[in-house]
C-alpha cells in the first residue's frame, strides 16, 4: 500500500504525489458512508496498478483544514489584498485573519498592486501596514511590475505549504505567475461595472516551487461565515485582545457591556484600533445570529 499527498482534485479524480510520481486516483465508495471528503493537501494511503488507475484507501489525520478554499495540512496562508482594483477592505482582511487563526494557520498579509497607489491612499495603506505589523503579523507589499517586491515574498514560501487566498481580482494568480512564469495561470481583468474580479482559478491545486515547498492557488471568494466558531472564542483570534483577556475583571468577558474590561479600555486609549474592535463586534453578532438560526 502506497502513501502520498493529494496535490489536485478535479472532476472526481484525486492526483496523489509521492517519490515515484503522480497517480490519478478515485475515492472508494466507503468515504461517502463515513462522510469523509478527501481534500487537496491530505496525506493518503492508496493503491494503483499504474499512474492513471488508482484508488484512495485511507485519509490520514489532518493537522488543520479550511472549508473555503477546501484544503488541508496548510502551514501558512498568504492573504492577498489589493490596495486598489478592487479597493482594500480591512473588514474582509480581518475575516480572513480570524478564519486562519481559528484553524491554527500562520497568516502572511500580502498587499498587492502597490503600483496603483496614489500618495494619499499610500499613506492610509502604510497606517494599516504598521498596525498589522504591531500585532506581529508578517506584511509584504507587492507589485507584479516591480520584481524586487516579488523577491521579497519568495523567502516566505520556502519549505512551507502555503495557500494563496483572497477576494477575486486581487492578483493571486498573477503573483503566482510572477513567482513561476512557466505556470501561465489564466488571469482576467477587473469588471469595471462590478468593481471586482472574475473567478479564473476553478480548482485547488498544490504547485511545487523550485526552492522547496508548495503553493496553492484557490478560487477567489468574497465572504466567510463563522460556522462552528464559538462567541466566547472570538477574541482569541484578535491578538491585541488575546493579550489582554487576563486583565479583564470578569472571566469570560465578551468585551461588550462588562465593566472594567481591559479590551474596551485599550480601545478608548487607542492601543487597539477602533476599526478592529468594530469588526470584532460585527463578527460576534454574526456568530450569535448563526447560533440562534441553528
Amino acid at each position: 500500500m502506497a502513501q502520498g499527498r493529494i496535490i489536485k482534485a478535479l472532476a472526481g479524480f484525486y492526483y496523489v504525489e509521492n517519490e515515484e510520481g503522480i497517480f490519478q486516483c478515485r475515492g472508494r465508495g466507503n468515504f461517502r458512508k463515513r462522510k469523509i471528503t478527501p481534500l487537496v493537501g491530505d496525506w493518503v494511503e492508496f493503491e494503483a496498478e499504474n499512474k492513471t488507475d488508482g484508488y484512495l484507501l485511507e485519509v490520514n489525520e489532518r493537522k488543520n483544514e479550511l472549508i473555503r478554499p477546501p484544503i488541508s495540512n496548510v502551514d501558512q496562508a498568504i492573504l492577498v489584498f489589493s490596495t486598489e482594483e478592487p479597493a482594500f477592505s480591512s473588514l474582509l482582511l480581518d475575516r480572513f485573519l480570524v478564519h486562519v487563526e481559528a484553524n491554527q494557520i500562520s497568516p502572511i498579509i500580502c498587499m498587492s498592486k502597490i503600483d496603483l497607489l496614489e500618495k494619499v491612499k499610500g499613506e492610509e495603506m502604510q497606517q494599516y501596514k504598521s498596525y498589522y505589523k504591531s500585532l506581529d503579523y508578517e506584511v509584504v507589499s507587492t507589485s507584479i511590475f516591480v520584481e524586487e517586491t516579488i523577491e521579497d515574498l519568495r523567502p516566505y514560501l520556502i519549505g512551507h505549504v502555503s495557500v494563496f487566498a483572497g477576494q477575486s481580482g486581487v492578483g493571486k494568480s498573477s503573483l503566482l505567475n510572477a513567482l513561476r512564469p512557466e505556470l501561465n495561470i489564466e488571469t482576467a481583468p477587473i469588471s469595471k461595472h462590478l468593481g471586482r474580479g472574475k473567478h479564473t482559478t476553478r480548482h485547488v491545486e498544490l504547485i511545487k516551487i523550485d526552492e522547496g515547498g508548495y503553493v496553492a492557488d484557490t478560487p477567489g471568494f468574497s465572504s466567510l461565515d463563522f460556522q462552528g466558531m464559538e462567541a466566547e472564542d472570538l477574541s482569541l483570534y484578535f491578538p491585541e485582545m488575546r493579550n489582554r483577556i487576563n486583565d479583564c475583571k470578569f472571566r469570560g468577558c465578551t468585551h461588550v457591556n462588562e465593566p472594567k474590561c481591559a479590551v474596551k479600555e485599550a480601545v478608548s486609549s487607542a492601543e487597539i484600533a477602533t476599526y478592529r474592535y468594530e469588526h470584532y463586534l460585527q463578527f460576534l453578532d454574526e456568530i450569535k445570529s448563526q447560533k440562534r438560526r441553528y
